[in-house]
């Protein structure tokens, strides 16, 4: 996925990656819509790819001039429902990613670090089909607020992609069984608007499903609920003279057991996510495992 201009002049290796990020943004019920009331929430995701891929198998390392990428993803929410039917979400991301590569002046493997803010999300809600608030579609956009200029990093490997993004998506929150079991699907479409400096992403689709039982009460307005949920992550291949569209795109099936934790209007959500199925266009770095923590606060 990541191709710059000198490097264009090597022969036979290809730097790429599968970041997969777009997954986090996915998956629990925690932030789902069931009454009419604000929320803030922190959200912390970890993404470590350390293995050369490809196709749907391990492939050497010598394959691919990219080595290792390790990244840290902040997020600070803040939600707001107007009334039953309808209501915003603001995302704002911070990065921490560490970058390891082979430098196409020296042939030498050398690591960059960058921290910086990511792409702001802005997200309107309807959840207006229901008195019950459970089914609901979102729609907004990703702002192009992200840095994808630092040195170092090719632009498939940017905190930003300097794009200009439409997000759509939507969701359904349901209850069955006997024992009070629930579940939740969710699905979300990130298409980039433009391209720049030489760079489009690809489209990418996110999608999440869960069960879970109805939890154990501990007293004192405490409950802890497990959670099993499926995530789906396709994306397609990137364009633009700065990307590197044969060694781009994916398809991805995660199984996530995760624990939630409520404390009266506090709810803790933790999860770890590990690979099922993955496959990738030409040679790309993928992760063994994820995770992600979020807790949020009803206001």
């Amino acid at each position: 996925m990541v191709l710059s201009g000198a490097a264009a002049a090597m022969p036979s290796l290809a730097h790429a990656c599968a970041c997969g990020c777009g997954v986090f943004d996915v998956g629990t019920s925690a932030l789902m819509p069931n009454r009419v009331r604000d929320a803030v929430f922190l959200q912390y995701s970890y993404l470590d790819q350390p293995e050369n891929w490809s196709g749907s198998s391990s492939s050497p390392a010598a394959d691919n001039d990219d080595k290792h990428i390790r990244s840290e993803f902040y997020i600070a929410g803040f939600q707001h429902l107007f009334n039953r039917a309808w209501g915003v979400m603001v995302e704002v991301p911070y990065t921490q990613r560490h970058f390891t590569t082979t430098d196409a002046a020296s042939g030498l493997i050398a690591g960059n670090s960058h921290a910086a803010p990511g792409d702001l999300r802005i997200m309107g809600m309807y959840s207006g089909f229901s008195d019950d608030m459970s089914t609901g579609i979102t729609f907004g956009v990703k702002l192009a607020t992200g840095d994808f200029t630092y040195k170092g990093f090719d632009r498939d490997t940017a905190i930003g992609t300097g794009t200009t993004d439409l997000l759509l998506g939507g969701y359904r929150q349901m209850h069955f069984g006997s024992g009070n079991w629930g579940g939740f699907a969710q699905v979300q479409l990130d298409q980039p608007l433009n391209t720049r400096e030489g760079y489009r992403p690809g489209t990418e689709l996110d999608a999440a499903a869960g069960v879970y039982p109805g939890g154990w009460a501990m007293g004192g307005g405490v409950q802890l609920t497990p959670i099993l949920q499926a995530l789906v992550s396709m994306r397609g291949k990137d364009h633009g003279d700065n990307a590197d569209p044969p060694n781009s795109g994916y398809q991805r099936l995660l199984l996530s057991p995760g624990m939630e934790l409520r404390v009266r209007r506090f709810r803790f959500y933790v999860d770890v996510e590990r690979p099922l199925y993955q496959h990738v266009n030409g040679q790309q770095l993928v992760p063994h495992w994820q995770g992600k923590l979020t807790a949020s606060l009803n206001l």
